[in-house]
């Protein structure tokens, strides 16, 4: 990993920014990640999921994520089939980007909400121990 982030002044696919970019962009692509964090999941569970995805554009991003080697698709021979999702070892090194899009997602929306409620909200995730050693996708049971 790059000690500091590439301030190349032009931006050329030979930066890693952009790499990145390319496969991140659009709306949906970095909540189709999440959900598959969370482990395999069928077609259908990822368009409940995702609500407000449309078909068309769920399959794209699944396909343009399975040809760079980010997602594995199984095709289970069934009537109806059945098509299952799951990350590739490669598609996991995104986790680290995931959890700091998370962190500061959570910065952003503490940020907006009015002062009471962010005593609430700290006090409540004090109790809970939220921040220590959370991971992408991992659940209290």
């Amino acid at each position: 990993m790059p000690a500091s982030l590439p301030m190349e002044a032009e931006c050329t696919p030979a930066c890693p920014i952009a790499a990145a970019s390319e496969i991140l962009s659009g709306k949906w692509t970095t909540l189709i990640f999440r959900d598959l964090f969370r482990g395999t999941r069928r077609y259908s569970e990822l368009q409940v999921s995702l609500a407000g995805i449309s078909p068309r554009i769920l399959a794209e991003r699944l396909r343009m994520l399975e040809d760079q080697g980010l997602v594995h698709r199984k095709v289970i021979p069934t009537v109806p089939p059945r098509t299952e999702y799951t990350l590739t070892e490669k598609g996991r090194r995104i986790e680290p980007v995931l959890v700091a899009m998370a962190g500061f997602g959570q910065m952003l929306q503490e940020a907006t909400l009015p002062e009471a409620d962010r005593d609430g909200m700290a006090s409540l995730e004090g109790m809970a121990g939220a921040g220590e050693g959370a991971r992408l996708g991992a659940t209290a049971e």
